[in-house]
């Protein structure tokens, strides 16, 4: 339970914009010495973009230690990834100081979280009237597409949900259900026996310019998804991609706080639906990535499994329908291309594995569920969670006189589960987090010494090693294509003598190599930095190491202590 101030939050509800924000700013007044909140940028209608930054400041500045990237809600009715965020928000803060692994992390780590990349389109879905729109509200690519003829989903009798309107039409592509006259199943091939009902089905909504025979159904005025905008892979012809790579400001806000914080070792995005954990490439088949790669997101898919219980797929190989028609422009997708970060998608909630404890096919989001599957949700939902199904009742349509409106309300069923379920739903993933936390590559001084050389002069020794478990490149591809800059090393309080002040290490390796050594790895993760110096005994000589990636730290050698 997250109790800060006058406000209390189980993480069992949906948050509007204006108590998210209230949670944030109140959370972190209360742990001044953890964590600190500000606004990266603005949403299109005007909403502040809010950015947490977790880490012990008593042990350095945020940017001065490896960090963890998460961020959710890109898309607007996926806000149990709101929820999941706000909630490792909690864990780490309350965590600090009574959970061995929580403290370690932030004493040396930081963690960057984005509860809510879209604010906008997350408060279209939680209005007493809901919009459900895909992303962005912002109208694209038709200014004026909202007088498009067809059907607009619309709650249309303020219920404060949009479900689905049964339409008797003998030529219907639907029937009642033999399993349960609640359900709708699929007409036959070959048809069906005369007599027998059929239906269309659509969702709620009001049709415009309805010409009395036939109902479109154009595509939201809000076109955009603003996780095809990212500039890896993007493309005119993927789905809501946008004017131009960053053209959403969303997206180029998080691109620039994203790139402003170098220190980014790993990154996470939350979402639903599916119960599985994500990765690159979502354009590429495995066999084209680098090898080292794909077992490091493996080797990091294994634990996060375990905490989760959520399984580990490629995009490409597992999830995509059509290999020529692949899912372009994401953000998991340009952190590794461009970045050379480890990405993943976290797809919250599998209500046919909850009901069946079976997990949904991997094809799940172009087929559905299966007529048996639908059957066995409806009655976990009756045993559990009735409120997910609606029977179905009359309704006098604004343009299509008498239908019938009922069937699921995808906001607590298919695409978020109950608000009983949240909680438990999110919880392990906090704990995923943290663990590819410390997997970050971490830079550490393990040897000074001067030893005197004769006329004031010394020489000065400083041994750095990465003591984390990714190199300080952090992946092949990032050391393939020179992403990170070297450590280096730079020395004052005294003359240097015959060489440069600053000096450039290299990246080294973390423990990983060592799966690839026939364990005999040598030093491979450290390195032995020199300089000639010329000062008095006693002086204290200062040598500052730093890298983007894992980290700074400093060493004070005394000449002849």
């Amino acid at each position: 339970m997250g109790s800060v101030g006058a406000m209390t939050y189980g993480f069992d509800r949906f948050l509007r914009y204006d108590e998210y924000t209230q949670w944030l700013h109140d959370t972190a007044a209360a742990h001044p010495e953890l964590m600190t909140v500000e606004s990266y940028g603005r949403s299109y209608e005007g909403r502040d973009l809010w950015l947490a930054t977790i880490t012990d400041a008593s042990t350095g500045t945020h940017d001065t230690k490896p960090a963890h990237w998460v961020d959710a809600n890109i898309h607007s009715v996926e806000v149990t990834a709101g929820v999941a965020a706000l909630h490792l928000v909690h864990h780490l803060v309350t965590g600090f100081g009574t959970d061995d692994t929580v403290t370690r992390a932030l004493r040396t780590r930081t963690f960057y979280v984005v509860p809510r990349v879209n604010p906008d389109g997350v408060e279209w879905t939680l209005a007493d009237s809901p919009q459900m729109r895909r992303s962005s509200v912002r109208p694209w690519p038709w200014r004026d597409a909202h007088r498009a003829p067809g059907l607009h989903e619309r709650d249309l009798d303020g219920d404060g949900r949009i479900l689905t309107m049964r339409i008797p039409d003998p030529n219907g592509a639907w029937m009642v259900s033999e399993l349960d006259p609640r359900l709708m199943a699929p007409v036959p091939i070959d048809g069906t026996l005369p007599g027998v009902p059929r239906y269309r089905l659509m969702y709620e909504g009001e049709i415009v310019d309805h010409d009395g025979f036939t109902i479109p159904t154009p595509r939201p005025p809000e076109g955009l998804d603003m996780n095809r905008n990212f500039p890896a892979g993007w493309g005119t012809t993927v789905r809501g991609s946008g004017d131009h790579p960053l053209s959403e400001p969303e997206i180029d806000s998080l691109v620039r706080a994203m790139v402003a914080r170098p220190n980014i070792c790993g990154y996470n995005a939350y979402h639903t639906s599916g119960g599985v954990l994500l990765r690159p490439s979502s354009t590429t088949s495995d066999s084209n990535l680098p090898p080292l790669d794909v077992w490091a997101w493996n080797q990091l898919g294994e634990r996060g499994t375990a905490l989760t219980g959520y399984t580990v797929h490629s995009v490409y190989e597992d999830f995509t329908w059509d290999k020529k028609d692949t899912m372009s422009g994401a953000a998991d997708d340009w952190v590794y291309e461009h970045l050379g970060l480890f990405g993943w998608t976290t797809e919250f909630w599998d209500v046919v594995h909850a009901a069946t404890g079976t997990k949904q096919s991997t094809h799940f989001w172009y087929v559905g569920p299966t007529e048996a599957e639908e059957h066995a949700v409806l009655r976990w939902s009756d045993a559990n969670h009735p409120e997910m199904y609606t029977d179905w009742y009359a309704f006098d349509h604004p343009q299509l006189g008498p239908v019938e409106l009922g069937g699921w309300d995808d906001m607590c069923s298919w695409t978020n589960p109950p608000l009983g379920r949240l909680a438990d739903e999110v919880r392990g993933h906090a704990d995923f987090a943290v663990y590819q936390a410390l997997a970050a590559p971490e830079i550490e001084v393990l040897h000074t010494s001067a030893s005197f050389l004769g006329a004031d002069t010394w020489r000065v020794e400083v041994g750095v090693a990465n003591t984390g478990w990714l190199p300080t490149h952090v992946s092949t591809k990032a050391r393939q294509e020179r992403m990170v800059l070297p450590i280096a090393a730079t020395l004052s309080g005294a003359e240097v003598v015959g060489g440069p002040a600053r000096r450039e290490l290299g990246q080294l390796d973390g423990r990983a190599a060592a799966r690839f050594a026939g364990r005999h790895d040598g030093t491979p993760d450290r390195t032995l930095a020199t300089w000639i110096v010329r000062a008095e005994a006693g002086a204290e000589v200062h040598v500052h190491i730093a890298h983007q990636r894992a980290g700074s730290v400093d060493a004070t050698v005394v000449l002849g202590s």
